[in-house]
């Protein structure tokens, strides 16, 4: 069993496990998540009877209580974006998912995985292992440091629409990510850009899970010409899309965590990758400080001749301004 955080994501390990059992035929896999009438899990569950589950926590559990998953003989139990699951922004989820590690066989396997996991959280985790091996792959001050180049630029509210269509226009990138920090204000811009000419999509928890999946699927198939994604956290951890280079926090995250894996969103499969973020105001300031001290990373001000085509900027490659920063 696997259980993240989001249906998007759950979706995407689904397809990393369809991969897989190309060389494993006689494996089968099934996700489950809400915004689908749960009658639909219930057929394929009884119908193909899975080998691999990766589900949400919510149905996941819904379906255990209906009794429409069995986990009496569940050998590995994953959590994925750990930290979050546990922690979050609230504790429903953690109550979710310890109601459902409860209903699971004492001598399972338990994995958790995260790029970030904060001290506090460590403790937490350990309560569900048994002489749990710590694996690391990695210095966290160093993580936002491979491939990445961060810059930030100092502006007002009112001037962040026309500095994004700058840059977008005067920056050449393979596809780009724009982080807002609710729902609406992503519909606006995404309305406001399409507008303006730029190819967008538009993701966000507001949306009915159809539309969901078919934005994602959209914005990751390497055939599509959707090359700007306007989006909320709901993108922020554990997506992966092999062309981002380009990722702009057109409002600055709530946390030096959310930061992190926003930004890491560019920049993956070894490529090279540019973070943009706008600073309007005394709380982004202090969490830009709070970035540059966990990090141990000094974000730079973005150049002028780099920023707008307004200025006569000439279009600038990413990877290449990476390379020669």
């Amino acid at each position: 069993m696997v259980l993240c955080h989001t249906r998007e994501l759950a979706y995407q390990i689904k397809s990393e496990y369809d991969r897989f059992c190309k060389y494993l035929p006689n494996t089968k896999s099934q996700v489950v998540f809400g915004g689908i009438p749960i009658k639909s899990d219930k057929a394929l569950l009884k119908k193909d009877k899975p080998h691999i589950i990766i589900g949400t926590p919510g149905r996941t559990l819904q379906l255990i209580r209906e009794k429409a998953l069995d986990t009496s003989h569940l050998k590995q139990f994953i959590l994925d974006e750990a930290d979050f699951m546990l922690g979050g922004t609230g504790l429903d989820m953690r109550k979710q998912v310890q109601e459902i590690f409860i209903k699971t066989p004492h001598d399972k396997q338990v994995m958790m995985f995260t790029a970030t996991l904060p001290k506090e959280m460590r403790i937490v985790c350990r309560k569900f292992c048994q002489e749990p091996l710590e694996v690391l792959v990695d210095d966290e001050t160093k993580l936002t440091l491979h491939g990445l180049k961060q810059f930030f630029v100092n502006l007002t509210e009112k001037e962040k629409n026309r500095k994004l269509s700058d840059l977008l226009d005067s920056l050449e990138f393979n596809q780009v990510v724009i982080f807002t920090a609710r729902g609406n204000r992503a519909k606006a811009l995404s309305k406001l850009l399409k507008e303006a000419g730029f190819p967008t999509l538009c993701i966000h928890a507001g949306m009915n899970q159809k539309a969901r999946i078919k934005t994602f699927e959209g914005f990751k198939d390497s055939a599509s010409n959707s090359r700007v994604l306007v989006t909320t956290d709901l993108f922020g951890r554990g997506v992966d899309v092999e062309r981002i280079n380009l990722c702009i926090n057109y409002d600055f995250p709530k946390d030096t965590d959310a930061y992190f894996h926003r930004v890491g969103r560019a920049g993956r499969f070894g490529t090279k990758g540019v973070a943009i973020s706008f600073v309007t105001s005394e709380d982004d300031t202090a969490q830009l400080a709070k970035v540059q001290e966990r990090f141990e990373v000094s974000l730079e001000q973005l150049p002028e001749n780099i920023g707008g085509a307004a200025a006569g900027a000439a279009p600038v490659e990413v990877a290449t301004m990476v390379e020669e920063s």
